[in-house]
């Protein structure tokens, strides 16, 4: 493995990009010059649409986009649900030199006012059922001049997405980028606090693809991939987008919320080959009791997990019920995708693996010095698809981008064998008796508990002033809060995890909070207490 096995530094392992280069021509145009203009691009439920289409609206909606009078490097804000029309959009912004901003689809009116001001964004292209949480904002938008409605008839000074494509010529110029200017930006998503925009430039889209989505996932052009996980999410970025299209194969998208039933409904229904996840749907969907051998899916081959780490016990609960293992893997919006990973016949659950090819990790103490294996330290990552840095943000952006390395923010221990072991975020990690206490770990072994559908675990101080662990839970269907369980869970804990890690205090509740892409906010339980 470059740079952690080898001297070999994991720059040998990165793709070779041209100098002059925009990511539309390689994502799109390629595949159309290789013979799949009539193949299925994307699929959702209530449209199809081909490489061979995807090339000539994106052509239109460029020439839209000019039209309209929105120049080269000026945004365009992306609030779409996971339809045909979102692939469209945002290759057509990137064509015309455009960076589009794809934005979750689970925010409320005052953070959508927040990023739209924060990115000065001069367009937007919106689906029409999320119109009523941005209407109240446009007065607030002194930057914004073009609204477009994605479906259904648009209002007063809006434009329809349809109409604009249809009035514009299907042949149009391609912007001559070079592969480091910015290409399209993403929030994070806000799991320690206000997201930040992260500058992410053409060529990172290649290297994820080539470097996680070819050579470790193995993704070819015959795959059926389906990401519950967003597009708008970096993690669902690549699921859905670049990936499958840097092979030429096919993507099925989702607009609702991906619960068990509605993903298991997609599974049956087009059979896809790859699955990504997150770790509370794969939990969702074990407790559900429709879920069976391939999940629904008669060609299932490999799934994937990432944006929270998984707990051992649902990977090993899914490999037993579905007979599939669940690929899971770190990444993070700064870096795009994930740059740790377990791979296809060598999966440790309970590990995040190891660097994937082409990245370098290493783990360092509060002095910022490189630590030894078994120690708890930040992880530090470098790679080719690193952000360009936060918009606006740069004393955050000095912190976490330095140099070569981007600081995670993640706590992690490396054992003999070169995997990586999450601990927590830096925010969530507290000491017991002088020892650092991983709230993954008490949740992981919460979770192993058969009451135990999802926990969050925090520090809290004891009358005494000393921090201890304080879990959150939430109840499998059939049980109920009360002291002889929370006893139970306590005693369970203090034999999986350590006697000085259980819970002193433990509460029940509906569900806990988490950012639109399912993280979940340890910050806001924290503030409870």
């Amino acid at each position: 493995m470059p740079g952690v096995f080898s001297n070999e530094p994991a720059s040998a392992a990165w793709p070779v990009m041209p100098r002059d280069y925009n990511a539309v021509r390689d994502f799109v145009d390629r595949n159309v010059a290789d013979g799949r203009a009539d193949k299925d691009a994307f699929i959702d439920p209530a449209h199809t649409l081909t490489y061979g289409a995807l090339q000539t609206r994106s052509n239109q909606f460029a020439n839209a986009l000019r039209r309209l009078g929105v120049a080269r490097e000026q945004r365009v804000a992306l609030i779409l649900l996971d339809t045909v029309a979102l692939p469209v959009a945002y290759w057509g912004a990137m064509r015309a030199g455009v960076v589009p901003i794809p934005l979750n689809t689970l925010l409320t009116t005052e953070q959508y006012g927040y990023m739209l001001r924060d990115s000065r964004a001069v367009a937007m292209v919106v689906s029409s059922a999320l119109w009523p949480k941005i209407e109240p904002v446009l007065a607030d938008l002194p930057e914004m001049r073009v609204v477009v409605i994605s479906d259904g008839e648009p209002g007063w000074g809006q434009f329809s997405f349809d109409q604009l494509l249809s009035e514009s010529p299907s042949e149009s110029e391609t912007a001559d980028t070079c592969a480091d200017d910015v290409a399209f930006w993403l929030y994070s998503s806000g799991s320690t606090g206000s997201p930040k925009g992260v500058k992410h430039l053409h060529a990172s889209l290649m290297h994820t693809a080539r470097l996680y989505g070819q050579q470790v996932l193995g993704i070819v052009e015959d795959d059926k991939v389906f990401s519950a996980a967003k597009l708008f999410f970096a993690y669902g970025l690549g699921n859905g987008m670049s990936f499958p299209m840097s092979v030429g194969a096919t993507t099925v998208l989702l607009p609702d919320r991906p619960t068990p039933d509605a993903v298991m409904n997609v599974m049956g229904t087009h059979h896809p080959t790859i699955f990504y996840g997150v770790p509370t749907l794969y939990a969702a969907m074990l407790a559900s009791p429709e879920l069976g051998r391939g999940a629904g899916s008669n060609n299932l081959r490999i799934c994937v997990s990432a944006g929270e780490a998984l707990p051992q016990e649902v990977g090993e609960r899914w490999r037993e019920l579905v007979g599939t293992d669940i690929i899971d893997g770190i990444g993070s919006t700064e870096m795009l995708h994930i740059f740790l990973s377990n791979r296809p016949g060598d999966v440790s659950y309970g590990s995040s693996g190891i660097p994937v090819p082409g990245y370098e990790a290493r783990l360092v103490g509060e002095d910022g010095e490189s630590i030894g294996e078994g120690d708890i330290g930040e992880l530090v990552v470098r790679g080719p698809s690193a952000g360009e840095g936060y918009w606006n943000q740069r004393e955050k952006s000095r912190k976490t981008f330095a140099g070569e390395w981007t600081y995670t923010g993640d706590k992690y221990r490396r054992e003999a064998d070169g995997r990586y072991y999450y601990c927590g975020r830096t925010d969530d990690m507290f000491k017991v008796s002088g020892n650092w206490v991983s709230p993954f770990e008490v949740e992981s072994a919460l979770i192993s508990h058969e009451a135990i559908l999802e926990a969050a675990v925090v520090g809290k101080e004891d009358d005494d002033g000393l921090v201890k662990p304080k879990a959150f839970i939430v109840l499998q269907d059939g049980f109920v809060a009360n002291d002889v369980l929370f006893a139970s869970l306590k005693d369970h804990v203090k034999a999986a995890a350590g006697p000085w890690k259980y819970p002193r205090w433990i509460e029940a509740r509906q569900d806990l909070p988490k950012t639109a892409t399912g993280k979940i906010q340890r910050f806001k339980l924290r503030e409870d207490n």
